[in-house]
């Protein structure tokens, strides 16, 4: 298992942009890492993976605005977001899967982080 720990979420106006940060541990060279939110009163939701190889995958709702990356020699996992909508008011958290490949489904990710909360103003 590996730790992860979240940061950068906060409130920002519609329109805005935030820079969320996920520090892992322990190397994540050959992990995928993920990110998924959860608004109060639903499931949490896939926002967007990256695969070892630096592929990555997002949700319908959030591309073209959302952008991860991965720094494996830092070890760490960036979310930019970007035209942030009032709808992606969340606890954004931050997901390590210890196989290569990408995956959408929370119960793919072994570790979790505490999640960090992002709000955004109409």
């Amino acid at each position: 298992q590996v730790q992860l720990v979240e940061s950068g979420g906060g409130l920002v106006q519609a329109g805005g942009s935030l820079r969320l940060s996920c520090a892992a541990s322990k190397r994540i060279s050959s992990y995928a890492m993920g990110w998924f939110r959860q608004a109060p009163g639903k499931e949490r939701e896939f926002v967007a993976v990256i695969a070892w190889s630096g592929a990555t995958l997002y949700a319908d709702s959030v591309k073209g605005r959302f952008a991860i990356s991965r720094d494996n020699l830092k070890n760490t996992v960036i979310l930019q977001m970007n035209s942030l909508k009032p709808e992606d008011t969340a606890v954004y958290y931050c997901a390590a899967r210890a196989v290569p490949s990408y995956a959408t489904l929370p119960a793919d990710f072994g570790s979790w982080g505490q999640g960090t909360q992002v709000t955004v103003s109409s």
